[in-house]
């Protein structure tokens, strides 16, 4: 592996797990909304908190108006994402993260170009919509968001984790790692992050750095009220946030890597 910073970006959905990232050294934030839905689109009165506080990290903020594994937006769905994108940008983000798909699973050419237009020079990263297209055309993809002017393709390889896509991640990298930075994500923990780096090269890495069993931190952000009532589904469940030792330990294995 190459003598370079590897940098770790984290999503986050709160401001506390914000700062847990920063806190641990990651490099920049994905700040989104409802990380249990696979994130949304963020509130502009987090970001302009995060802002005005004393936060350091870049933040790029998810461009998703609803849940959902389509990614394919209405034309009111798409007005929603770029008057979002204005309120983002005019309250300090940083870049955006975006993806939008064809019926038939292609990118979206049309929807992906005025997202591009509207985000006035800010970076924008390719999320994992990019794993529902066809493996075989992954290179063209590739090349497509990169004319299209994406900096980022956020990737899984194609599978549910990016432990099981690393394969197809390090071929990408491989090609492209010049062009576009291709950003493995999804399933990314402590146990198997030495093992991705090592296979995929990559520059840059992408994990939520929960505070979960998993990773034997099982103490949850928020306190679960002992009643019948519960706002949604996902309430069944306690609520994890980002945690700062995680994320240091991510660190700090991205660091030793680097040296190597």
């Amino acid at each position: 592996m190459s003598a370079h910073d590897i940098k770790l970006e984290v999503c986050v959905d709160s401001i506390k797990s914000a700062f847990a990232a920063e806190e641990g050294g990651a490099a920049r934030i994905e700040l989104c909304a409802a990380l249990q839905e696979g994130g949304l689109t963020p509130t502009t009165g987090t970001l302009k908190t995060l802002k005005e506080l004393p936060f350091t990290l870049p933040i790029h903020c998810m461009l998703r108006p609803r849940r959902g594994t389509d990614f394919v937006y209405s034309e009111e769905e798409m007005q929603a994402v770029q008057t979002d994108m204005d309120l983002l940008r005019t309250h300090g983000a940083d870049g955006f993260v975006f993806g939008a798909l064809t019926p038939e699973r292609t990118i979206d050419v049309d929807k992906c170009r005025r997202v591009m237009e509207r985000s006035c020079g800010l970076p924008v990263t390719f999320h994992r919509a990019f794993d529902l297209t066809d493996p075989k055309l992954m290179h063209e993809n590739v090349q497509l968001l990169k004319e299209l002017g994406f900096k980022r393709v956020l990737s899984s390889g194609f599978r549910a984790t990016a432990a099981e896509g690393v394969d197809s991640l390090a071929q990408l990298i491989a090609k492209h790692h010049r062009d576009i930075i291709i950003m493995p994500g999804a399933g990314i923990k402590v146990a198997n992050l030495e093992e991705i780096l090592t296979f995929s090269r990559c520059q840059e890495f992408h994990a939520s750095a929960l505070d979960t069993a998993s990773e034997d931190y099982s103490a949850p952000t928020t306190t679960r009220m002992e009643c019948d009532v519960t706002m949604g589904k996902q309430d069944i469940d306690p609520y994890y946030g980002t945690n700062v030792y995680v994320v240091r330990k991510m660190v700090a294995i991205a660091s030793a890597m680097s040296c190597r």
